[in-house]
């Protein structure tokens, strides 16, 4: 486990209200909060969510111990109701053991090997809507990449297709994303379980419709009876067993599918909208992009050898997942022995790390806001420090998609960037906190063919 060489020494943040602490401040901008913490107090910052008292971590050093110790002496946060509704017990909720086990059971569905298995049909999927498109239509953005990712994660994962049901699972996923971000910015987030406001009587809604998808895609699989021969998702999840030979149980089988399948998609489409976003507004970058898919490709469709190869294509993806980072916040509860960089951290404080906050911290990333894919040239002095840039999280929770999610979006933009030019509008989308970050307004643009 790494351990910090800069000492820790918190510093307390902003004074809060009686009882709601710094939780008003928190809810109106997340985002302007986090980085106010970093820019006015330091490294180390205490401060405090309604009645639970917090530690914002800001430097690399000390976020690189903390996340490889959460599974150790910090323990996962309970971050609300509505997250449980969509995602229930799975992986990414679950603790101690019961995460142990589960782990083991669904990472070998996304190791690199089964990645290289699936970059056929992300670049097939593209490229069937590619052929869908017309010159000079108007398109919603990420409404696209959302159908594009959306048609990725169920025949890689499902083996299966949506058909006519795609359009009301996608709104279904966005009613849940919103409403877990709702919860997260709000007094929501306390209220008891029992209380079933409008917007969390429309998350269950959401939640059913996506419950019933879910359930129909596995019982086709069962009904089928292959999935000892099948190499999609679904089907390692029902054949998979432990050690001790159990196998996941329906309800285990439901979470891991949603959840599998939100962030799946979910995030990918959430990078491309981003990444289209910037591009338009930098025609140097894309020229170069256009120049290396000429030069790599010769006009073929891109396949997984060609991954190392568009290295300016892959520094286009990391600096849009730098500016614009899907998962946007980290927490866990320290518990009894906690420390980072040898400081006691006191049991029960919530730690939080931001990747927001740390991805434009300028002492990494000179000129933090602006877009500029050269920093991550191989031998680009401005690079940042280890765990300056940690999209997917890290230690044993990193994301277990890491690499699927990087392979589908380096694939995704060199197909569609191949054959057309996705010009957005001239309006800066204000990001969104939710479950990820999402651009506030919807992102419309031309398509140009080339």
């Amino acid at each position: 486990m790494p351990v910090s060489t800069v000492p820790l020494e918190p510093v307390p943040g902003p004074r809060g209200l009686p009882l709601l602490g710094n939780l008003p401040a928190f809810g109106r901008d997340p985002l302007g909060f986090l980085v106010r913490l970093r820019d006015d107090f330091g490294d180390a910052v205490t401060w405090s969510l309604g009645p639970k008292r917090s530690l914002f971590l800001c430097h690399p050093e000390h976020i690189a111990e903390f996340l490889a110790a959460r599974e150790g002496t910090f323990e996962l946060l309970e971050i609300g109701w509505a997250i449980k509704q969509l995602v229930g017990s799975s992986l990414i909720l679950s603790k101690g053991s019961d995460w142990r086990r589960k782990r083991s059971l669904v990472q070998p569905a996304v190791r690199p090997r089964q990645v290289r298995a699936y970059a056929a049909a992300m670049v097939e999927c593209a490229r069937a809507a590619a052929d869908e498109w017309q010159d000079g239509d108007r398109i919603d953005v990420r409404q696209q990449m959302t159908l594009i990712t959306q048609r990725i994660v169920v025949r890689t994962f499902f083996g299966n297709d949506l058909g006519d049901r795609a359009s009301a699972l996608g709104e279904a996923m966005a009613e849940a994303e919103h409403a877990i971000g709702v919860e997260l910015r709000n007094m929501s987030f306390f209220l008891p379980d029992w209380i079933h406001t409008p917007g969390r009587r429309r998350l269950l809604r959401a939640v059913a419709t996506i419950d019933a998808e879910v359930h129909r895609l596995i019982r086709a699989r069962q009904r089928s009876g292959d999935t000892a021969d099948r190499d999609d998702l679904l089907s390692r999840l029902l054949a998979a067993h432990d050690e001790e030979g159990r196998p996941l149980t329906a309800k285990e089988v439901r979470d891991e599918a949603t959840t599998l399948w939100a962030a799946g998609h979910e995030t990918t489409s959430t990078a491309l909208t981003w990444i289209w976003y910037l591009l338009s507004r930098a025609p140097e970058a894309r020229r170069r992009l256009t120049a290396e898919l000429d030069q790599v490709l010769a006009g073929r469709p891109p396949d997984i050898d060609d991954y190392d190869r568009l290295q300016w294509t892959r520094q286009i993806v990391k600096e849009a997942l730098r500016l614009y980072p899907p998962a946007w916040l980290i927490p866990a509860v320290a518990r009894d022995g906690a420390a980072i960089a040898g400081t006691r951290i006191p049991a029960g404080t919530v730690v939080w790390c931001s990747q927001w906050a740390t991805h434009r911290d300028p002492r990494w990333f000179p000129d933090p806001t602006r877009f500029r894919p050269e920093r991550w040239d191989p031998e680009a002095p401005d690079a940042g420090p280890h765990h300056a840039w940690y999209p997917f999280g890290g230690g044993q929770r990193a994301c277990l998609g890491a690499r699927f999610a990087q392979v589908e979006a380096v694939l995704l933009l060199a197909t569609l960037a191949q054959r057309w030019s996705i010009d957005a509008a001239p309006i800066d989308p204000a990001p969104r906190v939710g479950l990820l970050l999402q651009p506030a307004a919807p992102v419309h643009a031309t398509l140009r063919r080339h």
